[in-house]
């Protein structure tokens, strides 16, 4: 049975952050042919970089993006915009490279995957009821891993699809983080539609005890999509990938990892913020700040693909430009 315990001994294993790699990039830094601190961010972001890499050259050349997709059975609360067999739709578009994450990854560099953890089959309603059962979570969380595994990238992107998600979200942030409201628009539902998004977030989170340990907030309040994220999050740690974490559902899944072992998300950088309020106490209690802040609300990986091309430049302003002691030497 997966929970906070084996989370935090899979963790215990993971190799450490390349703090040779980390400093050789910051000395290079340090001497680089333009102003000190000049690119604020940016250079810290390529020292991140170096350390999961563990490569004082560090670079992006075979990025991917994983999108976990399933249905939720809180969805029949009337708690989104569109019906729950957008999911399957989506999954169609994700297959044919014709979604706004296929789009962008093609300009990006990246590849594109998808991943059905449970479309078709949804979670239980968690107003009234846990998601997932303990096996079921499990298979999830394994299936996560498992996606991971085999692939030969260097850096990650996870993102996720399911109508009701941001409803499940909220319910996992508002619970761990013991949040009165975490409730946002999601796919663009106001006036008494959003209101009874926020009546069904509250009484799912009732339900849980607030003591609960992260993992079972995450079996209790989450979804498919999110325990395969939480599993493919612990997968990446373990095989040093870096990943780019993207909106408020893979960071409520982030967060339950986080609160489950220290030096968790070492591995992971906060890509964007989106408008979902529960997202912005999610980074702040992750001490993560996001790269952009376009107001985004898409999900499927969206915001991190747009800051892809941030983490690319990053790597050339370091490795392509030559340092001062270089340049007049030559």
């Amino acid at each position: 049975m997966v929970n906070g315990a084996i989370v935090a001994d899979l963790i215990c294993t993971a190799p450490p952050l390349d703090v040779r790699s980390q400093s050789a990039v910051q000395a290079r830094i340090d001497d680089i042919l333009r102003p000190t601190g000049a690119l604020a961010r940016l250079d810290e972001l390529v020292v991140w970089l170096a350390g999961v890499q563990a490569t004082p050259r560090p670079a992006i050349t075979a990025p991917t993006a994983m999108i976990f997709a399933a249905d939720h059975g809180v969805a029949a609360e009337g708690v989104s915009a569109y019906p729950a067999e957008v999911t399957a739709s989506m999954m169609r578009a994700f297959d044919e490279g014709v979604s706004s994450i296929s789009a962008m990854a093609r300009v990006a560099g990246a590849t594109v995957s998808a991943v059905d953890v449970g479309v078709g089959l949804p979670t239980g309603n968690i107003a009234v009821e846990a998601a997932m059962s303990h096996d079921r979570f499990e298979e999830a969380f394994i299936a996560g891993r498992d996606a991971i595994a085999p692939l030969d990238t260097d850096l990650l992107i996870i993102g996720e699809m399911g109508i009701g998600n941001t409803t499940a979200a909220a319910a996992v942030v508002g619970c761990l983080l013991g949040l009165d409201d975490s409730v946002g628009a999601g796919t663009g539902v106001s006036g008494a539609a959003l209101a009874r998004k926020r009546l069904i977030v509250a009484e799912a989170v009732a339900r849980v005890d607030s003591q609960t340990e992260p993992i079972e907030v995450l079996r209790q309040l989450g979804g498919l999509e999110l325990a395969a994220m939480a599993g493919a999050l612990v997968e990446s740690r373990l095989r040093s990938i870096p990943v780019l974490l993207d909106g408020f559902v893979v960071s409520a899944a982030a967060l339950a990892v986080a609160r489950s072992a220290p030096d968790a998300l070492v591995h992971c950088w906060a890509a964007h913020r989106s408008r979902e309020p529960g997202h912005a106490a999610a980074l702040e209690a992750l001490d993560m700040t996001p790269l952009l802040e376009l107001d985004m609300a898409l999900g499927e990986g969206s915001g991190a693909m747009a800051a892809l091309p941030l983490v690319k430049m990053a790597c050339a302003l370091v490795s392509e430009v030559p340092t001062f002691a270089e340049f007049f030497a030559s």
